[in-house]
């Protein structure tokens, strides 16, 4: 068994989507007579890697807790758009995978290969077109490797709306540089926080060696 970690690591150089709330991590307290410290974090909901919840992008949509756990775990597939350098990924290029009714989709870009040790304006999306054709597909859980899976700047909201209205959460930030094409076992787990738009995961695949 291969486990893969797809999170982005969290410290105080992660870089965050413009306008969100920076990460810090910091001594709290230290207790040396206890051999005890402890530390302050403070970060937005859509931090490294994380979930988007349908309450995220559509008004009265359900929030991250409302969202059944089997989302987050189970069988999942890779596709592999990073070679060809594309800006989006489009429905031509998801139609050309032969995506299943319910499948956990996961798409790889030329994000993934430039890195993550900073904001780049110009990294890869799903396209409005995209978006509508995976929900129309009613897939568990949508996955991709930039912090933001809608073009930076753009009206075009259907990225987020056109799946979280469908109450199918979307995993932004992750890192699938070292990951293949191919079938895996998904484990995604968020933050158990209660009444929220979002929250930072952990994310693993696995694949039977």
């Amino acid at each position: 068994m291969k486990i893969i970690d797809i999170s982005l690591p969290l410290n105080n150089q992660t870089p965050v989507y413009p306008g969100n709330v920076p990460l810090s991590v910091s001594i709290h307290h230290v207790m040396p007579e206890h051999a005890t410290q402890l530390s302050s974090i403070t970060m937005g909901s859509h931090t490294g890697t994380h979930i988007d919840a349908p309450a995220h992008a559509v008004a009265g949509a359900p929030t991250l807790d409302k969202i059944p756990l089997e989302n987050f775990v189970g069988p999942c597939r890779v596709l592999d758009f990073s070679k060809s350098n594309v800006a989006s990924v489009t429905k031509e290029m998801l139609q050309s995978k032969n995506i299943k009714k319910g499948e956990r989709i996961l798409l790889k870009t030329k994000n993934s290969l430039r890195g993550f040790k900073e904001f780049y304006d110009d990294y890869a999306y799903l396209s409005g077109d995209g978006a509508d054709y995976l929900a129309s597909l009613s897939v568990l859980i949508v996955g991709i490797d930039a912090l933001s899976i809608k073009q930076r700047g753009s009206n075009d909201h259907r990225p987020h709306t056109s799946l979280l209205a469908e109450s199918i959460p979307i995993i932004e930030g992750l890192n699938l540089a070292l990951v293949e094409e191919g079938e895996y076992e998904l484990f995604c787990l968020p933050l158990k926080f209660i009444g929220i738009d979002g929250a930072p995961a952990r994310a693993v695949l696995i694949r039977n060696a």
